[in-house]
């Protein structure tokens, strides 16, 4: 049976028997792929370790009843190197690919946007700093550095050298995936009644004090004038993004203009913008996507917990 040559990005390991290990990959053109690797917990394995989550790897694999067997294995890139001696970058790597996981539930089906995104976002990973940590004067730009996947596949960012919070990189590709599967929060007009949005001040309060537009045949609130420009006033996970007074469902959050204002930065990529926010703001922030997030899947993001804690 003839085998197939593609990249990938490995997720997940799985021990199998006494030496060999089923590994998880995001590939470029086959999307995720399940595949074991013999012989690779043996100490004297040449190979073993270029199969470790993390690592950008040209893969030789063959099909197989079951399972696809991995014959050879070469590094394009170990994106780990950067992350595991840093405790919070490698938290939300592990979330980054528990959830690039999630959102490929289907073997073997081409899923090229979420393997640029995941490939971007571990590199951008990688290069982010504490934004309040001062710059080494001693560091050296890469030279084998390459055009950023990420940029194929997101809005452009500008050009100038940006310090990024490990954080905020793990909101922004968490934002990007639920674009890339079709979930993107309404972030700029109401996700019930199409709404846009109304210029807010950061320092009034979020209160339906605002005339509303007029009923209409059904008596829905506003329904009859969906072009009038309404104050968004809470973000609805269940609802799709924020909403307005007449949209709003109960138990809804209400989040700060300045936190809104944030995710719609990330979103777009303006890293300028995103990085000029205050802590707070970045924390509520992170918990409503994180809900957003895993109200679509369906499914916990357990390296969430971690993150968290970092």
């Amino acid at each position: 049976m003839q085998g197939y040559r593609d990249d990938g990005v490995v997720l997940r390991t799985q021990k199998l028997g006494e030496a060999d290990r089923i590994i998880t990959l995001l590939t470029r053109h086959n999307g995720r792929v399940r595949a074991v690797a013999r012989g690779v917990r043996r100490t004297k394995s040449r190979w073993g370790a270029r199969l470790e989550p993390f690592t950008h790897v040209d893969v030789l694999i063959y099909p197989g009843r079951s399972l696809d067997q991995i014959t050879q294995a070469e590094v394009i890139r170990p994106y780990g190197a950067a992350l595991v001696s840093d405790y919070p970058k490698y938290t939300a790597g592990t979330a980054m690919l528990e959830t690039a996981e999630r959102f490929t539930p289907v073997e073997k089906e081409p899923a090229i946007r979420q393997f640029l995104l995941l490939i971007g976002g571990l590199r951008a990973l990688g290069d982010a700093i504490d934004p309040t940590a001062q710059p080494d004067p001693t560091a050296q730009p890469d030279p084998t550095a390459q055009p950023d996947p990420i940029e194929q596949a997101a809005p452009a960012e500008p050009e100038s050298p940006v310090r990024r919070d490990p954080r905020m990189v793990l909101d922004a590709y968490f934002l990007r995936s639920l674009t890339f599967a079709g979930y993107a929060p309404a972030l700029e007009a109401c996700a019930r009644c199409d709404a846009p949005a109304a210029p807010a001040t950061p320092d009034a309060p979020a209160t339906p004090d605002a005339p509303r537009p007029p009923a209409d045949a059904s008596g829905a609130p506003g329904a009859g004038a969906p072009g009038i420009p309404k104050r968004l006033v809470a973000f609805a996970v269940a609802a799709g993004g924020m909403v307005c007074a007449d949209c709003r469902p109960p138990g809804s959050a209400s989040p700060a203009p300045q936190t809104v204002a944030l995710m719609i930065a990330l979103l777009r990529g303006d890293w300028d913008e995103a990085m000029r926010s205050e802590r707070r703001h970045r924390v509520e922030c992170s918990g409503l996507v994180a809900a957003y997030l895993q109200w679509h899947l369906e499914h916990s993001i357990r390296s969430l917990r971690h993150v968290e804690r970092a």
